[in-house]
């Protein structure tokens, strides 16, 4: 039996050198925080590219499985809805994540949304506007 991280990290070995940097990982990404989102209580899945929302368009949204199954998998509704657990922004493997902290982009996600995971698919840092601090791993 495989291993979500070890699945990820296989995945993003696979990609080839001339893809785009910020989204050729996409696919793995969500694969990864699926299976995260899968262990948590609630269920949370992660879309990749959710509507804008009033604060631009995050690379991801993370929604609970409730919400989702309210509007059902084929409804236009489903990508109106406000990413209720937060949003997914993905850089280039290269960057340095906390360069971003004061960000117009991240404070712009914060406040609308309130909570951002941000990665460089080697690095995660969880920013919430609730608890007014930055988490990473």
């Amino acid at each position: 039996m495989s291993h979500p991280v070890a699945d990820y990290l296989h995945e993003l070995y696979l990609i080839p050198g001339v893809s785009v940097p910020e989204t050729s990982g996409y696919p793995a990404l969500s694969k990864l925080l699926n299976a995260v989102g899968d262990s948590l209580k609630p269920k949370i899945t992660a879309v990749i590219h959710p509507s804008n929302n009033g604060a631009g368009i995050p690379d991801g949204g993370l929604f609970s499985r409730k919400e989702l199954k309210k509007h059902g998998p084929d409804s236009p509704a489903l990508f109106q809805l406000k990413p209720e657990r937060g949003v997914i922004e993905v850089k280039a493997l290269d960057a340095d994540l906390s360069s971003f902290e004061s960000s117009p982009q991240v404070r712009n996600y914060l406040e609308h949304y309130g909570q951002i995971l941000l990665t460089n698919y080697r690095s995660f840092a969880l920013w919430s506007w609730l608890l007014n601090q930055r988490q990473t791993g």
